[in-house]
This record gives C-alpha cells, sequence and structure tokens, in this order.
C-alpha cells in the first residue's frame, strides 16, 4: 500500500476527477496542484490534532497525577474538567507578554518558535499508517533525530536570551541534558536500523508485524534491552521527570523558562506535549510494531474477500484499523510518562550525567553490537522463530 497521504488519495477517483477538472480549466497538467493541496490540507490537520493532544496532555497530566496522589483534579470547567486545557489556553492569550530589560529580545522571542518549528518538523515522518503519512523519507529517522534536535537550541536559547541567573543555569542544563541523552538514544535506534535494514519510518515497521512476537523488541536481548534504553533517554531529552532539571522548581524557579509569560511560556509547554507524543510514536514504530495490527489485513484484501468489500473501503477501513493500532499504543506509552514523573523523584545532576554516560551509553554501545552479531549468527531470526523453528524439527523427528 502506498505510504504517504498523497500517494494514497491519487488512487481514488475522485482524484483523479478533481485533476481533470483543474486541468481543463487552467490549461496544465494539475496533478501536482492537486498533490500540494492534499499534502497542506492534511498538514493543517496534524498540526490542529497534535496542538489538541498537546493541549488534552496537560489535562491528562493533572487528571492522572490526582489519581496517584489521591485527589480529585480539574473538576469545574467542562464535564470531568476536560475543558481546562481550553480555559488555560484562552489565559495564557489574555496574558501580559513581558520581557525583561537587557534581555536579548530577538533570541529572546525566537526560543519558544525554535522549540515549537522542530517538534512540529518531526511530524511529517512520523507513521500514522501505512497509507497516512505527509512524508515517507529514505533517511525519515535521521531526519527525526536533526530536526528534533531544534528543541534543545531553543531550550538553551530560552535561558540565554532571559537576562537571568535561574534561566541561564537552566538553559545549561538543558542544552548539556539533550545534547548527552541523544547519544544512547541515537545508538538504540541505529541498532533497530539494523535489523530492518533501512532508515524509512516504513521500513522499520515492515519488519515487524501486528502480534507482540514479531516485534521488535522481543527479536532478540539486546533489541529489547535497547528499548528501555531509548525510553530513559527519550525522558531526558524531553526534560520530563525524573530528568527534569532544566526547569526545576524547587531549585531553578522555573529554569530555562522562568522569564516567559503568556503565549510564549504556553509554546515551551506545548512543545514539550507534543514531544511526548512523538517519542512515543517513535517508539511504537521502533519497537512495538507501529500502526501493524495484530491480524493480516493483506492491504485490505482480507477484507474484499471475506466481507465482499469495494476495494477503495476496505483499504479506508484497514487505514481507520491502522490508526487506532498506532494511537492505542502510543498514548499508552503517554500514560506511562506521565506515571513515571508522578511516582519518581528527581535526580541531581551528577547523577544524571552519569546515568547517561557510565551506563546507558555503554549498554546502547554493547546493544548495537549485540544486534550486529545476532543478525550475522542467526541470520536474522529473532528468538521467537528460532525457538518454534527447533520444536518443529524436533516433533518432526
Amino acid at each position: 500500500m502506498n505510504s504517504t497521504v498523497v500517494s494514497y488519495f491519487s488512487q481514488s477517483n475522485e482524484f483523479q476527477n478533481v485533476t481533470n477538472w483543474l486541468t481543463q480549466i487552467l490549461g496544465f497538467n494539475a496533478s501536482s496542484l492537486v498533490a500540494f493541496i492534499i499534502f497542506a490540507v492534511f498538514s493543517l490537520i496534524i498540526v490542529g490534532a497534535m496542538a489538541t493532544i498537546g493541549g488534552l496532555g496537560t489535562y491528562a497530566e493533572r487528571k492522572i497525577s490526582a489519581d496517584l496522589q489521591a485527589r480529585i483534579g480539574p473538576n469545574r470547567v467542562g464535564p470531568f474538567g476536560i475543558l481546562q486545557f481550553l480555559a488555560d489556553g484562552v489565559k495564557m492569550i489574555l496574558k501580559e507578554d513581558i520581557v525583561t530589560t537587557n534581555a536579548d529580545r530577538f533570541t529572546f522571542n525566537l526560543a519558544p518558535v525554535l522549540c515549537l518549528v522542530g517538534v512540529f518538523a518531526t511530524l511529517a515522518v512520523v507513521p500514522y499508517s501505512s497509507g497516512f503519512m505527509l512524508a515517507d523519507l529514505n533517511v525519515g529517522i535521521f531526519y527525526l533525530v536533526g530536526m528534533a534536535s531544534l528543541v534543545g537550541v531553543g531550550v538553551f536559547l530560552g535561558g540565554y536570551a532571559s537576562n537571568s541567573k535561574w534561566s541561564m543555569l537552566g538553559g545549561m542544563r538543558g542544552a548539556s541534558q539533550i545534547i548527552s541523552y541523544e547519544i544512547p538514544a541515537t545508538l538504540s535506534i541505529i541498532a533497530i536500523v539494523l535489523l530492518a535494514g533501512g532508515l524509512s519510518m516504513k521500513t522499520l515497521i515492515d519488519g515487524q508485524g501486528g502480534a507482540p512476537q514479531d516485534w521488535y523488541i522481543f527479536h532478540n536481548p539486546f533489541a529489547f534491552m535497547g528499548f528501555f534504553v531509548y525510553f530513559i533517554s527519550a525522558l531526558a531529552e524531553t526534560n520530563r521527570a525524573p530528568f527534569d532539571l532544566p526547569e526545576a522548581e524547587s531549585e531553578l524557579v522555573s529554569g530555562y523558562h522562568t522569564e516567559y509569560t503568556g503565549m510564549k511560556f504556553g509554546l515551551f509547554a506545548l512543545a514539550e506535549y507534543i514531544e511526548v507524543f512523538v517519542v512515543c510514536g517513535v517508539a511504537v514504530a521502533l519497537f512495538l510494531g507501529g500502526y501493524k495490527v495484530p491480524f493480516d489485513l493483506g492491504s485490505g484484501q482480507i477484507l474484499v474477500e471475506k466481507l465482499g468489500l469495494d476495494g477503495m473501503l476496505a483499504q479506508n477501513i484497514g487505514q481507520f484499523l491502522e490508526l487506532g493500532s498506532f494511537f492505542t499504543k502510543t498514548l499508552l506509552l503517554y500514560y506511562v510518562v506521565i506515571w513515571v514523573r508522578w511516582t519518581l523523584p528527581r535526580l541531581r545532576v551528577d547523577q544524571l550525567m552519569t546515568l547517561c554516560w557510565k551506563y546507558l551509553t555503554p549498554i546502547a554501545l554493547v546493544n548495537l553490537i549485540g544486534c550486529a552479531v545476532w543478525m550475522y549468527a542467526f541470520n536474522g531470526k529473532s528468538i521467537f522463530a528460532l525457538i518454534f523453528h527447533a520444536a518443529g524439527s524436533a516433533g518432526g523427528h
């Protein structure tokens, strides 16, 4: 099945009809124009959806933390307080925008935008389903890692430009933390790239199946450990507790965004919650089968044969099932991220760096070498396939 949203819709009769109609009106082949419109529309839809998820993330954070601490949480605005994030957004917009005296105004204003742009840029290669990606780049995972690095630049610039000791300390912590933890995270990603044999997000998912035994997390012991190394490193990269030292309110007032008010502060928060969704989605794509469902759809062919559905309708149903699979796994990991924040105490700075350089980075290197040796020694077969092949051979004899 085609992997990008443009190629998916180009299969429909409606796409061809609209293209022919515009071609007659404009006097040139309008297929590129229609493709651009589809891409633009879905870009806006994804940005809007992710902004909503980011807002709902603040609500989920408060509700889950309340549950864990035997409190009620937001319960005044809307049913069960679910509209609290809208009230917070309106409050942010209406608050006065203040720039501190002697702050570097241009850099101060640029920092939250850089954070948000870096996060939104990564959404282009997040594989929501086999037919709904904005771009299936052949170096998709490297593009994602590179764009996510802009967040670290934004965090540092926010602290540096604020003309505040607390902000500067938070910015320095953020820069050192994000740069450090990118190393074990990237090594864990490369180990999965080695198993999949490609850098495209679709290639990474195609090597897996829908059932848990076909996921890369259970492919071999090194990939299993790699998942936890990646997940811990992702928590640190997103400045989430117990790695929230750049904004440690008990030490630095509020860290790198202490001097930010109004919607600029809101952009930092929105970028953080969307980034959490992105890193959880990447974890799902790399280790947990991505959008694959537990049963084989055969690109909708199974639905056509079993239920007698129209081919395009069967494909659409398949896409919705895959979207459901991706978002279910991703939101479950999102819950774990929030759960960890309200369970574990914050680390000290020296403990943070010790964990990265003395433990996670060496373990990630061992996992990478281990995956390479496993692929060579067992011809790329998973531990599940080896066990059941051996059992089948024994049963045959």
